[in-house]
């Protein structure tokens, strides 16, 4: 199982110079998590989701970006690129070739090949994560803003009789957002006494406006967001199980029930890929 048969070849990516929206605006359409930044052909970074969220006012590229991403070669195994990738705790490495980017293999691709290797293990004690929830009536800017402390991808969401009711994720909270524009004002003055029509009058009491933008999650309930069809495992689910079920809803986590349907645990395809990290038993 080698890089080059599971990556993605054709790769949306945005350049140098750019700004924010043109990000924005291919995260909502396309529902991917992150896409690289090329200059002069040669990649410098890689922004995701989670930059924009956590920047709602910075709009240029090269300041949201993660810069000198990690980057592999497309002969490389994939168990030393699940590695890389659950060491690193990232979810996505570019893949290059004579310094060129020829694709990009991600957390989801290697749920792919996961999802074929029929792995019997079951997820209970390996690979499933504790977790919270929130009530569904709950703020948008507030689910967001604990999304950002807590570092979590997604998070359940239970009603008032603490039944599971859906799943909202960072992926959702793109799709809600919008970009508010507003006017900032800096007044430098410098509270001289002299005559209002002398040259350094106006220039100590000068007063210029300028342009803010900042992405924006409205004010409303978390249950207006949140995907409300959700697929959930038991804790005896098997692996490769799991995977398939995951790449066929094209999610990046699944809510862990017990035998009376109460919510236990979360399952991320960021963990269930350790799966492969392990070595097979002789």
């Amino acid at each position: 199982m080698i890089v080059k048969d599971y990556m993605t070849s054709d790769v949306v990516h945005v350049e140098i110079p750019g700004n924010r929206d043109d990000v924005l605006k291919i995260l909502k359409r396309t529902g991917i998590s992150g896409v690289p930044v090329l200059k002069n052909k040669k990649i410098v970074g890689i922004i995701t989701r989670k930059d924009l969220l956590r920047k709602p006012e910075e709009i240029q590229l090269g300041l949201l970006m993660t810069p000198k991403p990690i980057t592999i070669e497309p002969d490389m195994d994939v168990q030393e690129a699940a590695r890389i990738l659950v060491t690193r705790r990232i979810r996505r490495l570019p893949v290059v070739e004579e310094g060129q980017l020829v694709g990009l293999l991600s957390v989801a691709d290697l749920i792919h090949a996961l999802a074929k290797l029929k792995i019997k293990d079951e997820i209970k004690d390996a690979y499933t994560s504790l977790t919270f929830a929130l009530w569904e009536e709950t703020p948008l800017p507030v689910v967001g803003r604990v999304m950002e402390i807590s570092g979590v991808d997604a998070i359940p969401i239970l009603d008032a009789e603490n039944r599971l009711q859906g799943i909202i994720s960072e992926r959702d909270l793109i799709r809600s957002s919008s970009i508010e524009d507003s006017v900032g004002v800096s007044d430098f003055s410098n509270g001289t006494d002299d005559d209002e029509w002398t040259w350094e009058s106006i220039r100590d009491n000068h007063t210029i406006s300028f342009g803010i933008s900042k992405v924006q999650l409205p004010n409303r309930p978390v249950k207006l967001a949140m995907v409300k069809n959700v697929i959930s495992v038991p804790v005896n689910a098997e692996v490769s199980e799991c995977a398939l079920k995951m790449r066929r809803a094209r999610v990046d986590q699944i809510p862990v029930v017990n035998g009376d349907k109460r919510l236990v645990a979360m399952l991320y395809d960021r963990e269930l890929i350790k799966a492969l990290c392990r070595e097979p038993a002789e």
